[in-house]
């Protein structure tokens, strides 16, 4: 009959320790000397536990809080200690114990517990979950509204198979040296950002500002959209850019029965177009010097024609364009 696990072991050791020999009268003379329980001989090991010179109820002890230590296993510069007892660890002590006994001097007795794949591989699979971390990629943003290009960090990725094999091995073998957990790295794919023009345009202010990388290169005063048509918030891209454009009348109320504007005097448009990856939003010059200052566009960015024409030349297709509330 199977019995598997340490409570049998731990019944055997407490069992070969119940005899309790019985007190003498003060007169009785001593009884003749028996001897004492037999030893393992000298140098023998069950296992990783030297038992040289124990008995058996010494043996089994040691044995079984041996195999019962924790495992520590290191990982991202952290230690994680978990009980074998997870694992449904079990293992023949008594049996190992008895040929122990009997073993010849300086002999290893082998023992290896069993343990539970199924749980090794679903502790190690939650390991992962805990320490994998994606790799994050250099980017551009804002801070304090000012453009910052962030850090790349790579990620991490546990090997599971290595990882369950290296656990399963130290718990059937008993050995508790730290396990270092085998990880691979995983590099961002975007490890360097070369930052050109950057626009920030702060709505509430009605102001423009040109970066190139976290230097301010010049500020200016610009229209932003009225509040029925307010310029919309957030992170855009310069798409198009269109010297000398036509003005042609959007599909909103506003614009109902109005014709398009060629290039000349008088477009709406100025000289220069700079459209964002907001549908129907762009950057352009105005005829309508007096409207510079105000939030009185139709959710366009105003500006005075020779400013569009200097910011028109200083930025490409591509450039960001971050819009503010402030």
């Amino acid at each position: 009959m199977r019995r598997a696990g340490f409570t049998l072991f731990l019944s055997l050791a407490f069992a070969l320790g119940a005899a309790v020999a019985p007190a003498l009268a003060e007169d009785a003379q001593p009884p003749a000397t028996t001897p004492g329980p037999q030893a393992i001989p000298d140098g023998v090991r069950i296992g990783p536990v030297a038992v040289g010179g124990m008995t058996a109820e010494q043996a089994t002890a040691a044995v079984v809080a041996a195999y019962l230590r924790p495992v520590q296993l290191r990982i991202a510069g952290k230690t994680v200690t978990v009980s074998p007892r997870r694992f449904g660890i079990a293992a023949t002590v008594a049996a190992a114990v008895q040929r122990a006994l009997s073993a010849q001097p300086g002999a290893a007795v082998p023992l290896r517990a069993r343990v539970d794949a199924s749980r090794v591989a679903a502790y190690v699979s939650a390991l992962a979950r805990r320490y994998d971390r994606a790799p994050v990629n250099a980017r551009l943003v804002l801070r304090r509204l000012r453009p910052v290009v962030t850090k790349p960090r790579p990620g991490l990725a546990v090997k599971l198979l290595p990882t369950r094999m290296l656990l399963r091995d130290a718990l059937r073998d008993g050995t508790r040296t730290p396990i270092v957990v085998p990880t691979r790295k995983l590099e961002p794919s975007i490890a360097k950002i070369s930052v050109g023009p950057v626009i920030v345009i702060r709505r509430a202010e009605n102001r423009l500002l040109l970066y190139r990388g976290a230097k301010l290169v010049r500020a200016f005063h610009v229209a932003t959209g009225q509040s029925s048509y307010p310029t919309p918030l957030g992170q855009f891209r310069i798409v198009v850019k269109w010297r000398n454009p036509w003005w042609y009348p959007p599909a909103s109320p506003w614009a109902a029965g109005e014709k398009p504007v060629p290039p000349g005097p008088g477009n709406p448009l100025g000289t220069r177009w700079m459209g964002l990856s907001a549908p129907g939003v762009g950057i352009h010059g105005t005829p309508d010097d007096a409207s510079v200052g105000y939030s009185l566009s139709h959710g366009c960015i105003r500006m005075h024609i020779p400013e569009a024409e200097w910011l028109f030349d200083h930025v490409t297709v591509g450039t960001p364009v971050y819009i503010v509330p402030q």
